[in-house]
Formats: structure tokens, C-alpha cells, sequence
């Protein structure tokens, strides 16, 4: 039985195969995507997550690597009874910030939070963050390749990876951790494996890239009569220096989350229109030239612990819509100025009685399109939604990944060619494969 000899490995009480145990490693975050496990496995680091590989190689078990399980993809939870979760929470190794280099090396259960909490104590900070913070962890991020809210400066995850620590599927352990920032050695691994879902190798550790520390912030919270009128504030914005971060909430989204915990928004948003809350951080104080590119424009601008308030209303709006149901998540995007399109046929697509939710990040054209209520029609509204967007030269996932959700759709906006060579590249490192079945590809 593939639990005992795991429990060889990593002892005991690291096997959990009791149904009740299992049970909260065996669901999404939203409640959405579920299934059964033979068992969940706890590692502590990189030589037992070799030992676990290589024993569930041996015995032909299929492994899927969690982090957080903050995934709203369904990549991170089992799919068919035999599955083994492979859960990396212990991996828990945080290397003193090497400040001359501006680098960390982190094992891949440590979460977001107390990667920047341990980096600015040594006056750096790291370049990428969302609101699931207290929760994901670095290596779910570098699978899936995060994004969230400061990818305007500093790019998504894939821009902070300098190397990686991964154990293949045969059990063999691979990765650089130096964190030489020139080296041209052949293809780099670091970027093959970011956005791959632990479908290609199970990552243990990442060397990432810091950047400043920047201790003066200003903030704004935007109301626009229009999701038309967001390019041209957005053109004002970027010729901010200090511009950090440009999040756009509807006005649907914000009041539910006025309305499950009781926050006060900061200004009436207009019934057809948005929000657009832009963080400013930099060495001298960025308040005033982010007021001149706000403009006239209907605006609230904020410092110090009113800046936190004005981001709480984004940070709490997946929270708020989890509190109200199940919801049927479609992350997109596509050309900032047909952001407001996407929301029109979307809302075309809808069944009487469900509700759209509507967030996301205005530089990068990202929208996360949340349905309550989508019902028996979930499918239909994913295939005309999804289809569209496509059609208007657009993306299916531009933060969360594919997982279990999307594998339909990455030939389609692939194309079959570079499917064909993704698929290629899975079989060469997962022959057999027992990493991640079903992500990615069918």
C-alpha cells in the first residue's frame, strides 16, 4: 500500500488517510472543484519530496502537488481516488535576505506573507502580492506563475524566479539556487517550470529577486462613469514613476463588500460605471503628482491608514463573494479598451437570477468575472464568454492558470502547434504521468 511506504519516508503522522483529515486538502478554496485521495503526504524537505516522488513513481500513484490550496483552478486538488496529495506546506526553509544581491532563497511552503515580512525587515521588499497573501505560498505561486496587483511595476512571478529547486518525476532532484542574474547555459529552467502546475516537476524552493523597499505611499480611489473612460486614466497613470499598482473594482463587486463586512465605501460608484484604486510608493512623497494625473476627475485620495482602507475594498472583494455561494470564476483578459465589452457580453451570457462580480487589474486588461447563481448553466456561459474573448484577441487565464478548468481551451488560444510542443515537453520529463494528471492537458 503506496501510504505505508510513504510513511516510511516522512513518518507516520505525515500520511494522513483518515477521511476527516483528507478532507480540507481535497477541496478548492471557492468550494467548486473536489475529490478523494488515497492519502495526503506532508515533506519537510527536498530529499523526503525525492523519496515521496520516487516511491509513487515506483508504484505507478499519481502525485498532485498543493501549496496553500488557494487555487481557483481546481489544479491543486485530487481528481481520482488513487491520487496521493502531495502537500508542501512543511518546506518551510527561509535563507537570510542576501541584501548586496537583493535576492531570498524560499522553500515553497512558505506563504507571500511571511516572505515579505522577513524581507522588509532587512529594508527590501518582494515585487508581487495579492490578497490571498496570508495563505499561498511561493512554490504555488511559481507553478502557476501569480500575478496580482503589482505586476504594472515589477511583472508577474515569472520576473521574480532567478532559480529554482524541483524534484522530476522519477524522483531526481534538479535546480540551481545560486542566483547568478547572467547566466546563459542552455534554455532557462526557472522560466520552463513557472506557469507549468506541477505538471513538469515538483518545485521545492525558489531564488527570487527583491526590489526597494518603498516606505512613502499615496493612494486614490477613482469613480467612473464609464468602463470606456479607464484607458485614458490609465494613460495618465502610467506617467506616474511611482506608480505601483491600478485595480479595477465595479460597482457590484464593491457594494458586496460593503455589504458582508460592514466597510463604508470611500465614494458612490456609478451604476454602469467603475473604480479604478491606484497605489503610488516611491523614495519622496508621491501624493501630489498623483493627484495631477487623477485630474478632475471624481477622486478620493488617501495616506497613511485611510491607504489601507481604500485597498481592503479589493482585498475582500473573492472573500465577500465566497460568503454569498459558490462562484463560477472566468479570469481573462484582453485589450484594456475592451475591457468594458468583456463585461456587456458577459452579462449577455447570464441566466435570469445569477449575478455577475467584477474585479480586476486595469494596466494588464485582467478581469476576473465571478457568477453566483450560474447553475446548470455554468458551461454554456464559460463556452460563450470564453469564446468571445478569444474572438476579440484575448486570453482564458491570465493569473489563476488552467488546472482542470481550461484544459479545453489551451490548444484554442494556443494554437495546435505550440500545444503539440507543450505536450512534447511534458512527456520527455513525465513519461509516465503521474504529475498532476488532467492539468493542463486532457
Amino acid at each position: 500500500m503506496i501510504a505505508d511506504a510513504l510513511a516510511a519516508i516522512v513518518g507516520g503522522s505525515n500520511v494522513l488517510t483518515d477521511a476527516d483529515l483528507r478532507a480540507g486538502y481535497e477541496v478548492d478554496w471557492t468550494g467548486r472543484y473536489r475529490g478523494s485521495a488515497s492519502c495526503v503526504v506532508r515533506p519537510h524537505c527536498t530529499a523526503e519530496v525525492a523519496a515521496v516522488v520516487a516511491a509513487c513513481a515506483s508504484a505507478g500513484a499519481a502525485l498532485v502537488p498543493q501549496g496553500g490550496n488557494t487555487g481557483l483552478v481546481g489544479g491543486g486538488v485530487p481528481r481520482q481516488r488513487a491520487t496521493v496529495v502531495l502537500s508542501l506546506r512543511g518546506l518551510t526553509l527561509l535563507d537570510p535576505v542576501d541584501v548586496p544581491a537583493a535576492q531570498v532563497t524560499a522553500g515553497a511552503g512558505v506563504t507571500i506573507e511571511t516572505l515579505q515580512h522577513h524581507v522588509r525587515a532587512a529594508g527590501l521588499d518582494f515585487g508581487v502580492d495579492w490578497g490571498a497573501r496570508a495563505s499561498a505560498t511561493v512554490g504555488g505561486a511559481v507553478a502557476t506563475n501569480a500575478g496580482g496587483s503589482r505586476v504594472v511595476r515589477y511583472g508577474t512571478m515569472r520576473a521574480q524566479v532567478i532559480g529554482v529547486e524541483a524534484v522530476l518525476a522519477d524522483g531526481s532532484i534538479i535546480g540551481d539556487l545560486r542566483g547568478l542574474p547572467k547566466e546563459t547555459v542552455g534554455p532557462h529552467l526557472p522560466s520552463l517550470l513557472c506557469g507549468s502546475e506541477g505538471t513538469l516537476a515538483v518545485i521545492t524552493a525558489a531564488r527570487l529577486r527583491l526590489v526597494p523597499l518603498l516606505t512613502e505611499t499615496a493612494a486614490a480611489m477613482v469613480a467612473l462613469d464609464s468602463l470606456d473612460e479607464a484607458p485614458a486614466l490609465l494613460a495618465e497613470l502610467r506617467t506616474l514613476a511611482d506608480l505601483d499598482a491600478a485595480e479595477l473594482v465595479l460597482p457590484a463587486a464593491a457594494g458586496l463588500v460593503a455589504e458582508v463586512t460592514g466597510a463604508t465605501l470611500p465614494l458612490p460608484i456609478p451604476e454602469r460605471g467603475c473604480a479604478v484604486l491606484v497605489d503610488c510608493a516611491g523614495r519622496a512623497d508621491p501624493t501630489d503628482s498623483l493627484a495631477t494625473a487623477v485630474g478632475e476627475r471624481h477622486g478620493v485620495l488617501a495616506t497613511g491608514p485611510q491607504r489601507s482602507r481604500l485597498f481592503d475594498v479589493r482585498d475582500h472583494i473573492s472573500t465577500s463573494i465566497n460568503a454569498r455561494g459558490v462562484p463560477l470564476k472566468l479570469d481573462v483578459a484582453v485589450p484594456v479598451e475592451l475591457l468594458g465589452r468583456v463585461v456587456e457580453l458577459t452579462e449577455a451570457a447570464l441566466p435570469e437570477g445569477a449575478r455577475l462580480y467584477a474585479f480586476g487589474h486595469l494596466a494588464e486588461g485582467n478581469l476576473h468575472l465571478n457568477v453566483l447563481a450560474a447553475g446548470d448553466d455554468a458551461a454554456a456561459i464559460t463556452e460563450s464568454v470564453l469564446g468571445q474573448v478569444v474572438e476579440l484577441g484575448g486570453t482564458v487565464s491570465a493569473e489563476h492558470g488552467i488546472g482542470v478548468a481550461k484544459v479545453a481551451w489551451l490548444e484554442r488560444v494556443k494554437g495546435p502547434a505550440a500545444a503539440s510542443a507543450l505536450l512534447a515537453i511534458k512527456h520527455a520529463l513525465d513519461p509516465t504521468g503521474i504529475l498532476n494528471p488532467g492539468v493542463l492537458f486532457p
